[in-house]
């Protein structure tokens, strides 16, 4: 295995704008990086920049011990590493593909099957992010030492956050994160659609609510996580009875200024399920609870 993080070989399989990212930062920062992808033609501008191409995919995984993998899909992932399980022995797999903790587990599972280390990861940046501050990838495996021994190298594309021996857990953290992120621009996308429906500009109402969402977020995401730890839920602030009381008049005047309601129709189901069920004295972190299945 390398030991020198600053000119070790890595491999990178997949040249979309992610991971030809990734390839660029690597040879950035010195690694000797094969690369390969099935449209061969996407290899030009990181050979241009110095990376070494690869015809083959047996050829880009036998040219390092690190192999970073970032497809599409983890279904792909699998339909091209399957073929290679030979050649791949003895090596770890980084797989920087987005997709489940289920799936995560069941390729970890595969791998170790065939002699190989397997490292899942959740990227937490686009493409223009990678190799600068505030980019951060999370990893999860079973095998630490080799997350370890391979760090200096997976440095070079952000900064990394080991989340445990579970492989899963990194695709779920990844997928938690996103997950607020989506909500918050549902939101956004809903605030902007109301507020231009009377010509008010966009531009003109961001500042707002820039700033009325970062004042909500200090105090629902600490608190609610708080209150989810220790199951407290009382609240003297803004209680899901008040809250089931308001809500109609978001989705009455969306209906009145010409706006979808499907975004928020939800919301109230949930308000009104955590007042029958005697919830109704209780703040927003009650709301977690309401979403398992069972």
């Amino acid at each position: 295995m390398p030991s020198n993080g600053s000119t070790s070989p890595v491999t990178v399989l997949g040249l979309g704008l992610m991971g030809s990212a990734l390839a660029s930062a690597l040879i950035e920062a010195g690694h000797p990086t094969t690369v390969w992808n099935r449209t061969a033609s996407k290899t030009g501008p990181l050979v241009a920049q110095g990376a070494a191409p690869a015809d083959t995919a047996r050829a880009a995984v036998t040219a390092s011990d690190l192999v970073i993998v970032c497809l599409t899909t983890n279904d792909s992932v699998r339909t091209l590493l399957e073929p290679e399980a030979e050649a791949l022995a003895g090596r770890t797999v980084v797989n920087l593909t987005n997709g489940t903790p289920a799936q995560a587990r069941e390729l970890a599972s595969w791998a170790a099957a065939h002699g190989i280390t397997y490292i899942d990861g959740g990227i937490m940046a686009v493409p223009q992010m990678i190799a600068t501050p505030g980019a951060y990838i999370l990893y999860s495996g079973t095998d630490e030492t080799a997350f370890t021994t391979h760090r200096p190298t997976l440095a070079a594309l952000a900064d990394t956050k080991w989340v445990g021996k579970d492989p899963g857990l990194a695709a779920l953290y990844d997928l938690s994160l996103l997950t607020g992120m989506y909500g918050m621009a549902m939101g956004v996308a809903q605030a902007f659609a109301l507020i231009r429906s009377e010509g008010i500009p966009a531009q003109e109402f961001a500042p707002l609510l820039t700033d009325w969402i970062v004042a909500m977020t200090h105090g629902i995401v600490p608190g609610g996580a708080e209150a989810l730890d220790t199951d407290q839920h009382l609240t003297d602030v803004s209680n899901l009875a008040m809250n089931r009381e308001a809500f109609p008049n978001f989705t009455a005047a969306f209906a009145e200024q010409g706006l979808r309601t499907d975004l928020f129709e939800p919301l109230q189901d949930l308000l009104d399920r955590a007042v029958e069920q005697g919830h109704g004295a209780d703040g927003f972190s009650r709301m977690s609870l309401l979403l398992r299945k069972d």
